[in-house]
């Protein structure tokens, strides 16, 4: 089934916390941050809910028929084993209830992945601490390499497993969701305690990290000599830590060996995440992990999928104060987005937001704005500027918006292109302000164009006899656009010059005698 369809089946808040779990291999890490902050700024909503729905059964055809499934065996495998990742994390504030019916579920797995069963019964001997595995979690093997790779980073365990250092990293982070949890409301009190949990998990501190790199390196190259997993295949969350789940889905050695029953063997010490400097790393590795992989699908969707997409992330509702920098991660994204990409996220990123104000826009909606505008001129003129234009009762806080647009943001022909979007809408004092942006600007107008605007012109000069704004847009023209005027055009714009009512009309008919 189609994980859009089973999504669906979500309210929004609970949809954002499973799409983060869908995000790839740091799935796990990015859905704990998403459950920190909305469990952060609403403490009391309930989070069971979609672990309850999770767990309730599904029709669902497949090879032998329609069957009955709970709807956590639906989802694909790379979802299931992000989503044990945060359950292990997180499992001290879940309610335990749901926790364990959702947990028997994926036990009822009939084709199970061998990943997941691991990663199950870790979480289940968690919950259980008194109970006796009937098989350990670690091989022998795999514990010897861990032990050799701790001893080099000089955090070796008790009783020589070498898992000492992993296990109080994993106990740090069940403690930092519950400190979360439990005092929402004090930021700087968590940053600071987290900040000394992080010292006394480190073991040997007077170590440098350059120190740490090079052991870690060594280690990795004695335990690939030793027969050791790739990097690349691996998922290191046997002990606890982050889940690092591959891009193509696949599953444990074991498992792509094809040999059924035998014993999993947990991932090599060369999966464990080393805490490194971003700094130590090569400029061109540290580029691309800057850049923005989950957004690369944009390019891969069609302008219909686009659309249930920002419906399903509720891009109209993100605060202002996060366009600025989830602008920056768009515009991050190569190759360039197509038209109806662009248009489609300017218009629910920003539409709505621009109709509904009431006052000058906030600087967050300013930076955001500007930026995706230059980067995107022609959907922002489409998608945004003329549905604005089009507003009849659009305020000054929007046409001074669009005004800083015309003169900041857009090339001469994007100008161009408004200017004739402004020539299709009915004119109004706001309107005229965004004509008259665009007038100072010098446009290199056609014959044609100028023609429009000069009819244009005769024909709403009866209904601005008495605006300012009109009038200061006519003396523009008869200042900087002399060479356009011709006799025909002279007999109009003194056939408007002769319904004006305002102060400026002696001024008006002296620039006409000049041209």
């Amino acid at each position: 089934m189609d994980p859009a369809e089973l999504l669906a089946r979500f309210g929004c808040r609970s949809r954002l916390l499973l799409q983060s779990l869908m995000s790839g291999p740091c799935g796990a890490r990015r859905a704990l941050r998403v459950f920190q902050r909305q469990h952060g700024s609403d403490p009391g909503h309930p989070t069971h809910g979609w672990m309850d729905t999770l767990a309730r059964d599904e029709p669902s055809l497949g090879g032998k028929g329609l069957a009955v499934k709970p709807l956590v065996c639906l989802f694909p495998v790379p979802f299931q084993r992000n989503l044990l990742s945060f359950l292990h994390l997180a499992h001290t504030v879940l309610p335990g209830p749901s926790l364990l019916r959702l947990l028997q579920c994926l036990g009822r797995d009939p084709s199970p992945d061998p990943w997941v069963q691991a990663l199950l019964g870790l979480l289940q001997r968690d919950l259980q601490p008194g109970d006796q595995p009937s098989s350990p979690i670690l091989t022998s093997q795999c514990r010897d390499r861990l032990a050799r790779l701790c001893g080099r980073l000089g955090v070796g365990g008790p009783a020589g497993t070498g898992a000492g250092w992993l296990g109080r990293q994993a106990q740090t982070d069940a403690s930092l969701v519950k400190m979360d949890a439990q005092d929402p409301e004090n930021p700087r009190k968590r940053k600071s305690e987290s900040a000394g949990l992080s010292q006394a998990s480190n073991g040997a501190g007077s170590q440098s990290k350059k120190q740490r790199l090079a052991g870690s390196t060594d280690a990795q190259e004695d335990c690939g000599s030793a027969g050791g997993i790739s990097s690349n295949e691996g998922v290191s969350s046997a002990v606890g830590g982050e889940a690092q789940l591959p891009h193509t889905g696949e599953s444990s050695p074991a498992a792509a060996a094809g040999e059924p029953g035998q014993v999993l063997q947990s991932p090599g010490p060369e999966d464990v995440n080393v805490p490194c400097s971003r700094e130590a790393l090569p400029e061109h590795i540290r580029a691309e992990s800057s850049s923005p992989p989950v957004l690369q699908v944009l390019n891969e969707c069609d302008p219909a999928e686009v659309e249930q997409l920002c419906e399903a992330l509720c891009l109209p509702e993100v605060p202002e104060q996060a366009l600025p920098p989830f602008c920056t991660s768009l515009l991050e994204v190569s190759p360039d987005l197509s038209y109806s990409t662009a248009a489609t996220l300017v218009r629910s990123l920003f539409l709505s937001k621009i109709l509904s104000l009431l006052e000058a826009a906030s600087r967050f909606l300013v930076t955001a704005v500007t930026s995706f505008c230059r980067r995107y001129p022609r959907p922002s003129c489409c998608a945004l500027i003329g549905p604005v234009l089009q507003v009849e009762q659009a305020g000054s806080a929007q046409m001074e918006l669009l005004c800083r647009l015309v003169e900041d943001c857009l090339e001469p022909q994007y100008r161009l292109l408004v200017f004739g979007q402004t020539l299709a809408v009915p004119w109004s004092e706001g309107v005229l302000s965004v004509i008259h942006a665009l007038l100072d600007t010098k446009m290199e107008l056609s014959e044609e164009m100028f023609d429009q605007f000069t009819v244009r012109l005769s024909q709403q000069a009866p209904l601005f006899s008495k605006s300012m704004k009109f009038a200061k847009m006519l003396l523009a023209i008869l200042t900087k656009y002399q060479s356009h005027i011709t006799v025909a055009h002279k007999n109009t714009l003194s056939c408007c010059l002769a319904l004006n009512e305002t102060f400026l009309k002696k001024s008006l008919q002296v620039a006409l005698k000049r041209v």
